[in-house]
């Protein structure tokens, strides 16, 4: 290794063991030393679906995608704002093939509404929709919304997904979670957030952290079958979930927050990277794989994140269905 390459790992590490990494400042000194862009076109001809795609990370995520090239189906909760956002993202990619497809991935009985419509093959499926709610609320389902959000929702949609990804092969799923996630532990007796004191910043690493174990665990049950699954933090991000949910984060930090594009950018490097499909399971952090935590006192077992999976089939109605391994 010469002197310059240790230099920049270094620099890298502390960038990454220190909050300054997560905000504007760790993107902008990185971008100097990382993986090269993907190439003009890397996704044409190819199908990609965006969760949360209405604003924010989501947003910007669709439109990375689709100046490469892909054909990006928004899949957003009602109407409302679809067709906003698809001329946004038509006037930063002129000529784009975009759909706006509804879907509240919240509730499973949609989830299953919307996928037994979706033709494939699909070559890149992003986990980004998100909700902090600033009370304990459940679905008509009766499951924790968050907890319905983030993990029941997208572990649901992969699944039936699974023949339209495999057909797609080299296919890509992609968790867009939180650093967040490295503060909270597994808790596997209480994924419904029932008991304790609801807290929604708690609450949303909970779960980020269980899209961290889900994402490790579909990528060993999907590794020879030419589907990669990889998480990913963006990062601290301006974004309107930040403005309504974190008034009081984004008045101290905003000069350092990122731009959603910022946010975006590992998603859709993720999605046209060719050698990506070798780095399945990683937890991903400005295009260069991170630990999955840094405390013992946080960190999950094998026999944890299969019972998070075990879980997540129970709650979807899986366990007597379709097994994945």
């Amino acid at each position: 290794m010469t002197r310059a390459m240790a230099a920049t790992r270094l620099a890298d590490t502390v960038l990454d063991r220190t909050l300054i990494g997560y905000g504007n400042v760790g993107y902008l000194l990185r971008r100097h030393w990382w993986s090269p862009d993907p190439a003009p076109g890397a996704l044409a001809g190819k199908t990609a679906l965006v969760t949360g795609a209405k604003r924010g990370i989501g947003l910007a995520t669709a439109i990375g995608l689709a100046q490469l090239g892909a054909h990006v189906r928004l899949v957003i909760r009602g109407r409302d704002g679809g067709e906003a956002a698809a001329a946004e993202i038509d006037r930063a990619a002129p000529g784009a093939k975009l759909s706006v497809d509804e879907c509240d991935v919240s509730v499973l009985a949609d989830v299953r509404r919307y996928a037994a419509a979706v033709t494939g093959p699909i070559h890149v499926l992003v986990h980004n929709a998100g909700v902090m709610p600033q009370q304990r609320g459940e679905t008509a389902e009766g499951n924790e919304l968050m907890f319905a959000t983030h993990v029941l929702g997208p572990h649901l949609l992969t699944t039936l997904l699974l023949p339209a990804l495999t057909e797609g092969a080299a296919s890509a799923v992609i968790w867009v979670s939180s650093g967040g996630q490295y503060g909270q532990k597994l808790v596997l007796d209480d994924v419904q957030y029932r008991h304790g004191t609801y807290r929604p910043a708690v609450g949303y690493a909970r779960t980020k952290h269980m899209q961290v174990a889900l994402a490790r665990q579909w990528a060993e049950r999907l590794r020879t079958r030419g589907v990669a699954v990889h998480a990913v933090h963006p990062g601290w991000v301006d974004t309107p979930g930040v403005v309504t949910w974190l008034p009081r984060f984004r008045a101290l930090t905003r000069p350092l927050l990122r731009t959603p594009a910022q946010g975006a950018d590992t998603s859709v490097w993720l999605a046209a990277a060719q050698h990506a499909q070798a780095e399945t399971g990683k937890f991903w952090h400005d295009r260069i794989p991170r630990p999955y935590s840094y405390l013992r006192s946080v960190s999950d077992t094998a026999a944890e994140r299969d019972e998070l999976w075990q879980i997540c089939q129970r709650l979807t109605g899986q366990d007597q269905g379709q097994d994945q391994d």
